[in-house]
């Protein structure tokens, strides 16, 4: 999903969705350490779109 589409998104909705996107990046992580990986391009996908949620709490925070 794009950056913009997430800019649509609360606060809450955006640190929920980070929190389930790394907890799946991590289970990917010891899935491919052990040879199991079925998908090896869903690691870079996920960890784009973690910076973008990033990206956009970022832009949120007070400066």
């Amino acid at each position: 999903m794009k950056a913009s589409k997430w800019r649509e998104h609360s606060r809450e909705d955006l640190l929920a969705r980070l929190a389930e996107t790394e907890r799946e990046l991590f289970n990917l992580r010891v899935r491919r350490s052990a040879g199991q990986l079925e998908q090896p391009l869903r690691l870079r996908t996920l960890r784009r779109e973690i910076a973008r949620i990033r990206t956009v709490l970022n832009e949120r925070k007070p400066a």
